[in-house]
């Protein structure tokens, strides 16, 4: 799939610079791209850009398709008309003292939901013949289905004080009928007010893209493999997930002991009924790479393993410990994938426990593979991570993701004797430091894609890293500040791309 050596920047907007407490889809995305084209940059690749619920971890949204509305920029709000300069200077004042280096997400839901609700009001006066309307009454048809179920999931998680379905009055925890139908009556307004979000996050976001693609850059999304159990996916297609009669998850999604926990990773989202997936010919799965395919150019499936088999832990288990290997007919979906949607531009994040079977699966359908530089120095002259072991140019290369620690504070960590491993590979350590080291390694490899986080761009230490898995604090908030992608960085970064043959017009 990938056929061109190129290289690209790992960044979530959320760490984008702005004046308004998180990243948005505004002007330091724009001035992001333009960073991107003016260093011979072609990929520019995001965490998942679902709305967030506790946690703040975009691998456990709310919904699978819809975007996350605090990404939503208040400027081009401004400029819609729909906004007022005081409310722009209003939410800037509360962020003015702040340490403008990290996501206060506290601060910026109380007060940038605030100033969206305000935008939400002028919204509503405007006459239905307005264009900006007619742009809106066209995005919830062409996107009532799965809007639809979301704004309703969505004004029902606030009119329940933010707990999860699975916890509210049963008739709607069950979706019956006539349920629905009285709650979408009632929360009409407020169902409205969730789709305004989504109108506004994708108007946005589809701007970007074209921004983005116009100037010769892709943009590399993410799939989570697993959604999370506080969904409108999970309430919604409640026959697919292994839940049991309350709507708990019976069993539970996670990975065994490996390189990041010793009693592994006990994530909680319930695993998918694969048998009533595949009565229903994947239905639910093939439509939502559908509806990914309208927002990325690329995308990395997240723990791609579990197509081929899944570790399920029982309920009741409080780490990942006793769970089991159980097959999934990931062979049977991609042909049915493939037939339905044709080549696609899919990696496999082929990280973990890879077996024999995980990487047929893989290869069979041509998707790439993932090099992480920061497991190459640990293990034997095999080590499938060190370069020369690269066999297949078909993959992508990493210094580390966003999972790992930053290259400096990687390095840092290791002992003196495992520093010397390093450097003895890469023969020296350059005079722009490890990190640049790192980066030229990566860049010189067959691998045809090279991406790297934007902290070992920057060539920051273990307090920059956005997180650590297994843990719940302290994830997710990392920012860089206006001025830090200055000129000698594009300049350096534009040079390796072309030292390295991954520079083409």
């Amino acid at each position: 799939m990938l056929d061109r050596r190129s290289s690209g920047i790992l960044l979530h907007p959320t760490s984008l610079p702005s004046p308004y407490g998180i990243g948005d889809l505004g002007n330091g995305a724009y001035r992001f791209v333009d960073f991107l084209q003016e260093s011979d940059q072609k990929i520019w690749q995001v965490l998942p850009l679902g709305p967030t619920g506790a946690g703040n971890s975009p691998y456990l949204a709310y919904s699978a398709l819809a975007g996350n509305p605090l990404l939503i920029s208040l400027d081009i709000l401004y400029g819609d008309g729909l906004l007022t300069q005081e409310d722009l200077n209003s939410i800037k004042g509360v962020f003015a003292s702040v340490d403008s280096s990290k996501v206060h997400f506290d601060l910026v839901i109380e007060h940038k939901f605030t100033i969206i609700a305000k935008a939400f009001d002028a919204f509503k006066e405007k006459p239905q013949e307005d264009e900006y309307y007619q742009q809106f009454i066209k995005f919830t048809k062409d996107y009532s289905y799965w809007l639809d179920d979301y704004a309703l999931y969505m004004a029902l998680k606030d009119y329940n004080e933010a707990e999860p379905w699975f916890q509210w009055e049963e008739s709607i925890a069950k979706r019956d009928a006539t349920a629905i139908a009285e709650w979408t009556d009632k929360l009409s307004e407020e169902i409205e007010y969730q789709k305004f979000l989504q109108f506004s996050f994708f108007r946005q976001w589809r701007n970007l893209k074209n921004y983005a693609n116009e100037r010769g850059i892709q943009i590399f999304g993410d799939i989570p493999i697993y959604v999370a159990h506080d969904s409108v996916d999970v309430w919604a297609n409640q026959s697919i997930f292994r839940l049991d009669e309350k709507g708990a998850a019976s069993l539970m999604a996670g990975v065994p002991p490996d390189y990041f926990s010793a009693t592994g990773q006990l994530w909680g989202n319930p695993v998918y009924d694969w048998e009533k997936l595949e009565k229903t010919k994947f239905a639910w799965w093939i439509q939502r790479i559908k509806g990914m395919l309208e927002y990325v150019d690329i995308m990395r499936i997240d723990h791609f393993r579990g197509f081929e088999a899944y570790w399920g832990v029982p309920q009741g288990e409080t780490t990942a410990m006793n769970g089991e290997w159980l097959k999934a007919p990931g062979d049977k979906f991609f042909t049915l994938l493939k037939q339905e949607l044709g080549e696609l531009p899919i990696v496999a994040e082929d990280l973990g426990v890879i077996t024999p079977a995980v990487e047929a699966l893989r290869d069979k359908y041509d998707f790439p593979g993932m090099k992480i530089l920061h497991f190459a120095f640990d293990s034997g002259r095999d080590n499938v991570f060190l370069p020369y072991n690269y066999i297949n140019p078909n993959c992508v290369v990493y210094t580390g993701t966003h999972d790992n620690d930053t290259t400096i504070g990687w390095f840092d960590k290791r002992s003196d004797e495992d520093r010397q491993k390093v450097i003895d590979y890469l023969g020296c350590i350059c005079d722009k430091g490890i990190h640049w080291s790192m980066i030229n390694l990566a860049m010189s490899s067959v691998a045809n894609l090279a991406i790297f986080p934007i902290q070992d761009i920057l060539g920051l230490g273990s307090d920059a890293k956005m997180n650590t898995p297994g843990t719940v604090e302290n994830n997710w908030t990392w920012r860089y500040t206006d001025g830090a992608l200055h000129d000698g960085i594009m300049g350096h970064l534009r040079y390796v791309t072309y030292l390295y043959g991954r520079k083409h017009e």
